[in-house]
This record gives structure tokens, sequence and C-alpha cells, in this order.
């Protein structure tokens, strides 16, 4: 009986017009966004390899006895683009292009946004914006008059009144609608894969191909829980116009809304800097560092020099080098103590902001896709640690050996110089790293699936018919 009422419901849908609207939108949405999404991957290499090569050929040696500008960047950690933002753009063009290192801290490059700037008015169409904007409203078109629609026309009671268990009937219309509605998406993303594999893409490395799989099963589960929305909807009402602006409202609140309400709220719950005022407080800082090192440099000097012909420089030099060094270590350890509060700010009003927007699946969706594709929080997280890294190590190699108020600066070239190291590339985490990362947000989409098909459920088992 599951197996007649399935096919009939399938029937229904195949013959409307939202089904060609569905069709038309997968057929042309999909395999257009992935190719052109392929092609500014590409680009995005393409800079990025020039970027790096210049960065090669300008590779900077430097001389620790000899001045260096706190603001001057003596080397770049550039920002790999990933082949699965094709499918995410996510913090892609929202991330620096590049980490310099200096002496005062690490300055952050322009995204890549700042150079194409006026597109972003409109908004990034991706892989992840279809399926999170445009087939969760499909969705809902789809299943919010599954009820309300056979109430109103008064062919539900003639269908329950045949001795049709309910559970059966609520069933076929949620397989029903979701086959029909899952298999053109499936075979238009299959289509736009080949697509892209004909372009070039590498789908078939084992870093690639499991992602894009797991992002398929993530959107199908998606989908499901926008169906199991539109279902709880129609068995509520009982008229379909109103059922269908009940939809398109909580559509609004639940992708275009609430996910954007979460982190404007942040804010104001848990203020914080910006980064180029922390920047400004350790120049400041640095400045003043240097302001006292320069009034002890004078009384030591005035002291030596009283009763001399010769300006004592070399002895100067030597009472001045254990007060470098003890401003040096007073300078890192204040700016350490300023880096780890800003961190501290921003992870906390991040933290506020993402529980925020966890209440509907769409952020939940969003914060899974981009770490499957390597363009979210962790590959920011990754980068920005990374370049952390790079610069302690410069630190260590040659911005701890400068001496900024020498008299005398002899040097070899041959022993003095260093040479500036190049930064390594960033480790990507497995699969399983990114879904224990991502449990929250899985366990968020089953529980909203399997939630509101209970009620769904049990709301029809108590109406009247």
């Amino acid at each position: 009986m599951l197996r007649t009422l399935i096919r009939k419901e399938m029937m229904h849908h195949i013959l409307s017009v939202r089904f060609i609207v569905l069709l038309l939108m997968c057929l042309l949405l999909v395999p257009l966004t992935l190719s052109i999404n392929y092609q500014n991957y590409l680009q995005n290499l393409v800079d990025y390899q020039e970027a790096v090569k210049l960065a090669n050929i300008e590779e900077k040696t430097v001389n620790p006895k000899m001045p260096l500008e706190p603001e001057l960047e003596v080397s770049k950690l550039f920002l790999k683009p990933t082949p699965l933002s094709v499918f995410a753009n996510g913090l892609g063009d929202a991330l620096p292009s590049h980490l310099g290192m200096t002496r005062n801290g690490i300055i952050q490059g322009a995204p890549a946004l700042i150079s194409d700037s006026l597109s972003y008015l409109f908004g990034h169409l991706d892989f992840l914006f279809l399926v999170g904007t445009v087939f969760s409203l499909l969705a809902l078109l789809f299943t919010f008059d599954a009820v309300a629609g056979e109430r109103e026309a008064g062919t539900l009671r003639v269908t329950l009144a045949n001795s049709l268990p309910r559970d059966l009937f609520l069933w076929s219309k949620l397989i029903g609608g979701y086959i029909v509605f899952v298999v053109p998406f499936l075979v238009a993303f299959l289509f736009g894969l080949l697509v892209l594999v004909w372009q070039g893409f590498p789908l078939g490395e084992p870093e690639i191909f499991p992602r894009v799989f797991s992002l398929t099963l993530v959107s199908l589960l998606y989908i499901a829980v926008f169906f199991a929305i539109g279902t709880v909807i129609s068995t509520y009402l009982d008229n379909s116009k109103t059922a269908l602006i009940v939809a398109f409202t909580v559509w609004v609140f639940a992708v275009l809304i609430t996910p954007r309400v979460g982190f404007i709220a942040a804010k104001f719950i848990a203020p914080t800097r910006t980064s180029q005022s922390v920047y400004l407080e350790k120049t400041a800082l640095r400045e003043n560092f240097n302001a006292e090192l320069e009034e002890k440099k004078t009384e030591i000097h005035k002291e030596l020099w009283k009763d001399r012909r010769q300006p004592p420089y070399e002895e100067v030099d030597e009472r001045m080098k254990p007060l470098e060094e003890e401003f040096r270590q007073k300078f890192k350890e204040h700016t350490d103590k300023i880096d780890r509060n800003y961190q501290r700010e921003k992870k906390h009003q991040e933290q506020v902001g993402e529980t925020l927007s966890r209440i509907t699946p769409t952020s939940s969706l969003t914060y899974l896709a981009t770490n499957l594709t390597q363009t979210g929080k962790r590959k920011r997280n990754d980068y920005f640690q990374a370049g952390e890294r790079y610069y302690d190590a410069l630190h260590t190699d040659v911005f701890n050996k400068i001496i900024d108020h020498a008299n005398v600066r002899t040097f070899h070239p041959e022993r003095d110089i260093v040479k500036i190291r190049q930064p390594s590339s960033l480790e990507t985490p497995t699969l399983g790293e990114t879904f224990r990362q991502s449990a929250v947000d899985v366990l968020l989409l089953c529980f909203f699936a399997v939630m509101l098909t209970t009620v769904a459920f049990l709301k029809f088992f108590r109406s009247d018919i």
C-alpha cells in the first residue's frame, strides 16, 4: 500500500508546474555555477603562483646589525586557494591574500574581495548558496500544501475514510515528494561534476572525492530538514494559501535573517577591538620603548663623556646591550599580552555569534559545508596559526637579533647576514577530523530533521479531518 501511495504522490508532483521549475533550476544553475566557479579558482591559482614566484625572486637577506624599519615586511605567507572552493567559496575571498611579517607584528594583506568589491553587493553564487537558499525554498514549495491542500479540497477526508493508516499517508507524502525532488538535483549535480572533470578538476584525488561525496549527503540531509518544515506547516494549517505565506515567511527568517542577526547581536553582547587598533597599539608601544632607550643612552653617554676627549661609543654600546635585551623582552611580553587579549575577545564574540546563528539549520549547513570544502573557520584558523608560527621563527632568527641603538656597527657579511626562511605549507585536516570538529552541526541537522518530522506526525495524528 505504501508503494502505491508513494507512486501516486510522485506522479502528482511530476505532472505539476513546480517540478518543471525544479528541473530547469537544477539543469541550468548547478552545472553552470560549478563551471564558472572552477574558472574563478583557476584564475585565483594563477594569481597565487605569480605572487609566490615574485616573493621568491625578491628573497631577502637581513643583517641584524643594520637598522630595520619596524613596518617593513621582510617576508610573506600567502594563502593558497583550494579546488574545493568551487562548491563553497566560504571565507576564501574575505581572508587576507597574505600575512606580512614585520618587527611590529603581522600585517594582513588585502583580501581578494577588495579588487572586485562591486560584485559582492549581490553576494557570491556557488553550490552552497544554491542548496542553502534556492533549493530550501523549492523544498518548501513542494510540501506546503501536502496536507493542507488535500484538506482544503476535501480529498483528505475521503482518502482516510478507506481505513488508510495516517502514518502511511504522511510517509507517502514525505517520501514521494522527496524522491521527486532529489532525483533531478542529483542528476544535475552529477552532470556538473562531469563538466568539472572535463575542465580538469581533480575529482579523483583521495582528498577531493570523499569530501564532495560528504557534501552531497549533507545537502540531501539539509533538503530533508526543509521538507520536514514544510510538512509541519501543512499539518497545522487548513488553507493552502495561508500555508504558502507562512512557509515563505519561515524561509525568510530561517535562511536570510536569523543567521545574520546572530552575529550582529554578538557585536553588542561581546564587543571587541579592530586588528588595526591592535597593530597601532603595538607600534606605539615600540616607540615608547625606543624613546626610553634613547633617554637611557643619552644618560650613559653623558656619564661616560665627562672627563674624555674622544666619544666613548664602544663603551656606550656595551652598557646598552643588557638594557636593549631587557626592553626587547618587555616589548615581547607586552605585545604577547595584547595579542592574547585581542584573540580572546575575538574568539568570545565569534562563539556568541555562532551559538545564536545555529538556531536555524542554514547556519549548520554553512559551517559544515565550508569545513568540508576547506574554506571555513578551520582553514582560517590554520592560516593565522601558521602565520604566528612563521612569525615566531622569524623573531628567533632575525627580529630578536636586531640592534637599534648601536653607535658602532661592524659586521662580517659572511657571518652576520641572515637569510629569511620560507614559510611552510598549510596542513590539511583529514575528513575524520573535519567531521569531529563539525559534529555539532551534523547532530543539529539530524535533530532538526527528526524533531520536525515527529512534530508533523504527532499533529497529524491528533488533528480532526
